[in-house]
This record gives structure tokens, C-alpha cells and sequence, in this order.
């Protein structure tokens, strides 16, 4: 007899950072306020996940993701947890939405594992079994930017993503910094957040290039699509599309302008059936792939490291936002190795329900 949807649940969780994540002209992020969102079946499964509302790039809250998780409750319920068409025309009774949907998307998954005496990594697991991690350096003062840096690397990680965009000379200076310090143990790349302008955008990038930079994320704003178009023909430095690619519809567009050479895929925002579409059309299309991050903790890291295991994630992916945390809901810690991350050693990482408990909000 094939299990059935009974519940759906929000549970939000708030856990603590080392400081503050900033980026763009104006966001920051000092605490994770997220939300645990859990699918039950009838016969005892429960599949989790984690949604991490960004109101300054989804529009969701908290208590958003609270709300439209009720709301697609009453479609789900009953439902036998094989029906994967049902899902689809659940989840896509709402627009928007990204994070709780696609949260609700890997619960679900996961509680389909479990009902058939599986795990998620049983499912998902790739051939890529050890993937090379990145690091988010937020925008902070040089010397607060260059402790975390050296934080980082101290445990394990030899990507960092650097948020740059407020100062573009003192961004130039602080990457000649943390290339001075680190050398070519270190990979650099920049996340602009669609902060430069048409006019500004030639040079910064090739200022970045010459800084020794490989890549940099959205230097533009989304909406200049036809400016993005010319800046990225001009081959100054690989462009990675994130905010210009939440959704398969979003990518669609970018290919037919030719705007990325990369593409950012967050499971936070896609679930693993979005992610994965999009991964295989981002190899039809012949781009890098890169598996990014919504500062999630570590269960969300655990989904996300399962997709950058998958044939086709060309790119190191965003793993390490776990170091970012004073603590975790996991009841170990997930650890990084001279550059790599072993996924397939994540295998026995549980959340802790006392831990849950002790930060629920």
C-alpha cells in the first residue's frame, strides 16, 4: 500500500552568525532566520528541508513561507507520495515563492526515499563524490573581510566568492590583498549583486581579470538584458547568472540572449526538480554549472552538496556557509579538507531535534 501525504509543517529556527553577511548596495544578514519544513506520511516518514526567506530577493518572510505552505497543505494531503505529477501541479499553484516551494519540493523527495526504505543519497547521490567547497565573504572592513578569509581557509576552504560592489577601489585593493596573502592556493572570484553600471562595467571587469580573479557574479542589473548581452560578448571575464536565473523559464531567457558563460543553481530557490532540469539544459547549452548557496545552514548544505555531486557541476559550488554559523541543527559538523568536501561522508548527518528545539523560534 503506497504512503500518503498527512501533514505539512513550518517549524522557523533562528541561529546565530559570526558577524554579518552584507552584499549588494544594501542588504546584510546577521541572523539565519529559517524556516524547517517538514512532510509526514501515514505510514511514520518525514521528509525535511530548509527554507531561507530573503526578503530583499524573493520578497518571502517567515511568516510568508508559513502561509503559503498552509496553503499548498490542502492540495497535498492525500495524495499517495509516488504521485510526482501531483506535486508538480501542488507546487505550481503559486508563483514565486521560491524558497518555500522549493523546500517543500526536497521534502517531499526525502520523504519518498524514506518510504520506499531509501535515503535522499541513496536517490541523488552523483559520481562527483568529493566537491571542491566556496566560501561567501561578505562585505565588511578590510581587516574584518581578510580574518574571515583567513578563518576559512584555516578550515579547509580554498574558493572564496567575494562580495564587492560599494567600492570598487577598495574592492580592487582588498582582492590584491587576499591574493597577496593566499597566492594560487586560493581560488578568487567576485559577486557584484547588479551593482555596476553599463558604463562602468568594461573596465571593473577587466580590473578584476588583471587582480586575478576567474569569475564574476551578475555585474549588472537584471533588467539592462540587452547591456548584459553586450558586456558578456565582449569576453572580459566569465559571467556567472544568479539573481537573472531563478526559475527553468529565467535560464530559457538568458540562453536565447546569450548572457552567461556560468550558471548558479541554488537548490534553496529550485528544489531538486527544478535543479536538475536546469542542469541538464545548462549542459545542452554548453555552460559551467556551479551549485550556490542561500546562506543556508546545514541541512540545507546537505541538499545542495548532493546536487554539485551530479555529472555536469563544472564549477566549485557554495558549501561552506556552515562556517558562517555559531551553530547548526545538524548533530555533527560538516567538514572541509584541503579544498574539498566529501559529500558522500554526509551520509550519516542527522538534524538534532534538541537542537531544533533550542532554536525554534
Amino acid at each position: 500500500m503506497t504512503a500518503r501525504i498527512v501533514a505539512v509543517e513550518a517549524v522557523p529556527y533562528r541561529l546565530p552568525l559570526h558577524g554579518t553577511l552584507a552584499w549588494g548596495k544594501g542588504s546584510s544578514l546577521s541572523v539565519a532566520e529559517h524556516v524547517l519544513v517538514r512532510v509526514r506520511l501515514d505510514d511514520g516518514s518525514l521528509g525535511q528541508a530548509e527554507a531561507p526567506p530573503r526578503p530583499t530577493i524573493y520578497g518571502e518572510t517567515v511568516g510568508s513561507v508559513q502561509s503559503v505552505l498552509a496553503l499548498l497543505e490542502g492540495g497535498l494531503k492525500g495524495l499517495e507520495i509516488t504521485d510526482k505529477a501531483g506535486w508538480r501541479r501542488v507546487l505550481g499553484s503559486v508563483v514565486n515563492n521560491h524558497t518555500a516551494r522549493g523546500a517543500l519540493d526536497m521534502a517531499l523527495h526525502d520523504a519518498a526515499a524514506q518510504a520506499a526504505g531509501q535515503t535522499l543519497f541513496d536517490r541523488f547521490l552523483g559520481p562527483q563524490i568529493r566537491v571542491q567547497p566556496g566560501f561567501i565573504l561578505g562585505i565588511a572592513a578590510p581587516e574584518e573581510m581578510l580574518e574571515e578569509a583567513r578563518r576559512v581557509v584555516a578550515a579547509g576552504v580554498r574558493v572564496l566568492k567575494v562580495k564587492v560592489g560599494r567600492d570598487h577601489a577598495r574592492d580592487l585593493e582588498l582582492i590584491r590583498t587576499l591574493r597577496q596573502e593566499h597566492g594560487d592556493a586560493v581560488q578568487l572570484y567576485a559577486d557584484s549583486n547588479e551593482t555596476l553600471t553599463p558604463e562602468l562595467a568594461p573596465a571593473a571587469l577587466r580590473a578584476m581579470r588583471e587582480a586575478g580573479l576567474t569569475y564574476v557574479e551578475e555585474p549588472l542589473p537584471v533588467r539592462l538584458l540587452r547591456q548584459r548581452q553586450a558586456l558578456r560578448a565582449q569576453a572580459l571575464l566569465p559571467i556567472i547568472g544568479d539573481d537573472s536565473c531563478f526559475t527553468p523559464a529565467d535560464l530559457e531567457r538568458e540562453l536565447d540572449f546569450g548572457t552567461i558563460d556560468i550558471l548558479n543553481i541554488k537548490t534553496a530557490r529550485n528544489g531538486f526538480t527544478d535543479s536538475l532540469q536546469m542542469l541538464t539544459r545548462a549542459q545542452q547549452a554548453g555552460l559551467g554549472v556551479m551549485i550556490g548557496s542561500q546562506a543556508s545552514t546545514g541541512l540545507g548544505t546537505l541538499h545542495a552538496a548532493l546536487m554539485a555531486s551530479q555529472a555536469g557541476v563544472t564549477e566549485p559550488s557554495e558549501l561552506s556557509f556552515v562556517l558562517k554559523l555559531q551553530d547548526d541543527l545538524l548533530d555533527r559538523p560538516i567538514v572541509f579538507d584541503d579544498g574539498w568536501l566529501d559529500v558522500a561522508a554526509l551520509r550519516e548527518h542527522r538534524l538534532d531535534e534538541g537542537k531544533l528545539e533550542r532554536y525554534r523560534m
